[in-house]
């Protein structure tokens, strides 16, 4: 029986079709990193969100460990290269949530550019404004869209209907484009794009990939939409731009500095980047849910049950 240790929660429903197919389950959901490195011994599987980073140290302390299932897309808490070189299967579950990043990203967009947060807000308070709130279509045009996998392959398709130009550049993908979008460059995303979202993981190649060289290199305005993660961004840059008017607004559901707990801070002890974000009408902040959804919660832990049974040997109960 293997024996797998729940250290974040996740839908129940991973734990009962791994129940099902004979693995020991255990949770030590409430516990710290030092408390979970001393139950680690017989532990062969592990689950996780991002509690913490799983690296050489925890490892040593899981020598028997046989897999990492990470609830989600993001695989930047996990040291994956020292986890493989042990012979530990890195698992994770981006096909779960991407359809919800993809309503996400463009529900932020339709907020922002039709001011839709502002309006809300001024009827709730009798004040009824039309002209100042005339939104912006996306219709006609051109997003550039950086990344061509899970979360950014369904961001294009659900723009289909939009009418928009759309041009797609992955570094390590080629041949892919389809009737509704572009296989694009940088250079044409530079020059012709109205809006870019970003769809990349975080790497030491796209830590802070959107910087002041990158967003000079635009020849329009742009709309900025960030729902991979927040380190892709430089902040100070981004602040810096939209006070220029070099970029027209930005829609932000991943921070650079997410680490710290917002909700426990001060308004005073906050970065001055984000209270400039906060006061600005042309930015709209979610926090960190754009694949969070009821949906994709069991989603992601349906898949990861899938290939945790199908990647064990287990046939999967129908």
């Amino acid at each position: 029986m293997m024996k797998v240790l729940f250290i974040d929660t996740v839908h129940p429903v991973l734990e009962e079709k791994l129940f099902e197919h004979g693995f020991q389950v255990e949770h030590f959901t409430g516990w710290n990193r030092a408390e979970c490195l001393c139950r680690l011994s017989g532990v062969q599987g592990i689950v996780i969100r991002s509690k913490f980073k799983i690296d050489t140290e925890f490892l040593n302390h899981a020598l028997q460990l046989k897999f990492i299932a990470r609830a989600g897309a993001g695989m930047e808490n996990i040291d994956v290269i020292e986890a493989e070189r042990r012979g530990v299967i890195c698992i994770n579950s981006p096909e779960g949530n991407r359809d919800a990043v993809g309503e996400h990203a463009i529900g932020m967009l339709l907020m922002l550019l039709n001011h839709l947060k502002r309006a809300d807000w001024e009827v709730r308070q009798g004040i009824w404004k039309r002209a100042e709130n005339r939104g912006t279509e996306i219709m006609g045009k051109t997003i550039g869209v950086i990344g061509y996998g899970n979360t950014g392959s369904r961001f294009v398709k659900k723009l289909m209907g939009f009418d928009a130009r759309i041009l797609v550049y992955d570094k390590y993908k080629k041949g892919f484009a389809e009737s509704w979008f572009e296989e694009s460059d940088m250079e044409t995303i530079w020059n012709e794009s109205d809006i870019l979202s970003l769809h990349v993981p975080l790497t030491d190649e796209t830590l802070y990939l959107v910087n002041e060289s990158f967003i000079q290199r635009f020849k329009k305005p742009f709309v900025l939409i960030n729902t991979s993660r927040g380190k892709v961004v430089k902040t100070a840059d981004l602040v810096e731009a939209i006070k220029t008017g070099k970029i027209s607004g930005a829609c932000l559901d991943v921070l650079e500095y997410e680490s710290a707990s917002f909700e426990k801070l001060e308004r005073e002890q906050l970065p001055d980047d984000f209270k400039y974000l906060l006061q600005a009408e042309n930015v709209i902040l979610t926090p960190h849910i754009a694949g969070w959804t009821h949906e994709s919660n069991r989603k992601m832990s349906e898949i990861l049950a899938e290939k945790i049974i199908q990647r064990f040997g287990v046939r999967i109960k129908r």
